[in-house]
């Protein structure tokens, strides 16, 4: 069980392990970065000012947290919320590669660079965020991503709320396209699906590219 997990040298000043909440049968997960000191202290994902946030922008698009699932590449609050370590990313994944496997996701939103590089390393955020990208991520399959900013980083940087904003209105369109098969290549940058290649040309089904 996870609850139960000391996998890490996380663990041995953690209040509470936050492995995720939300509606396992959901057509969209969140995966933000990790716990927080008042996730740490609740053993739930986004409680804080972040949070609220984020539960203001899932209402503007007909939503509420318990519709869709949260979680987070890291499972245990890092000390003084520093970042994660590529190796702490690491010890945590086989929980979070069983929930994706789990709720099975139409769309995952990764919320800020940490989650962004846990399954599309190399990327710059400011460069994809609003973006639609599918790809095959291994042990899991393949899987359509949408990048944005973290809640947090947003109330930090004011300048990033409305950016952060305009990526969570295209959601519902988002999910009707991918439900429905009606993704289309031809529309162009400034819809919500662009043709954009990431890396090298070459069809390579390991290699992520926008919708």
């Amino acid at each position: 069980m996870l609850e139960s997990s000391r996998c890490c040298h996380l663990a041995e000043a953690r209040t509470n392990i936050v492995p995720g909440e939300g509606d396992p049968n959901t057509r969209i997960m969140f995966i933000g970065e990790g716990p927080g000191k008042n996730e740490d202290l609740q053993g739930r994902p986004f409680v804080g000012q972040a949070g609220q946030l984020l539960e203001q922008l899932l209402g503007e698009i007909g939503l509420s947290r318990n519709q869709v699932y949260i979680a987070n590449v890291l499972k245990c609050r890092p000390p003084n919320n520093r970042d994660p370590l590529p190796q702490e990313v690491e010890a945590c994944w086989p929980w979070l590669r069983q929930q994706i496997e789990i709720i099975d996701p139409v769309l995952i939103v990764l919320l800020g660079r940490f989650a962004m590089e846990r399954f599309l390393p190399g990327m710059k955020i400011s460069n994809v965020r609003g973006k639609v990208l599918r790809r095959s991520i291994p042990e899991v399959g393949v899987k359509v991503f949408m990048p944005t900013y973290h809640p947090a980083a947003a109330l930090y940087h004011r300048e990033w709320t409305n950016p952060l904003r305009e990526d969570f209105q295209k959601i519902p369109r988002i999910l009707d396209l991918l439900e429905s098969g009606g993704q289309d290549n031809s529309i162009d940058g400034g819809a919500e699906w662009d043709t954009l290649e990431i890396g090298n040309n070459k069809k390579n089904p390991e290699q992520g590219r926008l919708l």
